[in-house]
């Protein structure tokens, strides 16, 4: 689960975390339209094209993506100065 909410999160452009109870590698492939203009509407396969990422999480891997506030880990850089030479 790490690697797929890791691309997961690159490709939503927020953090993804786990609410899932998975502990096992699963071997899967996923199939999804990378540009959203190539994608149905609702995000729903038509003719050629592939649905949109969240639809495709859902429609072939059975997880559902929500939008929900939770506490992450972050780091915040208040300073930065140059190193004072030696």
């Amino acid at each position: 689960m790490p690697n797929l909410l890791q691309a997961l999160s690159k490709l939503a452009g927020r953090p993804v975390i786990d609410g899932t109870t998975f502990t096992q590698a699963f071997d899967f492939s996923l199939e999804w339209a990378p540009d959203p203009r190539l994608a149905g509407p609702e995000g729903v396969t038509s003719g050629a094209r592939r649905p949109s990422i969240f639809a495709a999480v859902q429609e072939q891997l059975g997880l559902k993506l929500e939008a929900r506030k939770a506490p992450i880990d972050a780091l915040v850089i208040d300073r930065v100065e140059r190193p004072s030479g030696n």
